[in-house]
């Protein structure tokens, strides 16, 4: 729980991007296992392309995707 004016947790849904996770939460595969995280704000894929699922690495600028926000 959060003691400050800051959120523990916050997605960030980039236009046309990846989906910016910041703060101390658990990511997890489609098994359900727990995915290593070495920063404290990550970048998931949402375009599909990636090479290294689940992060976003940058595939996204190339193929054409379009989120709609």
């Amino acid at each position: 729980m959060s003691t400050g004016a800051e959120p523990d947790v916050v997605i960030t849904a980039c236009p046309d991007g990846p989906l910016l996770v910041r703060g101390d939460v658990e990511i997890r595969d489609a098994e359900g296992v727990p995915v290593p995280r070495r920063r404290a704000t990550v970048a998931l894929c949402r375009c599909g392309g990636t090479a290294i699922p689940p992060w976003c690495d940058g595939t996204h600028k190339v193929n054409g995707y379009t989120s709609g926000t």
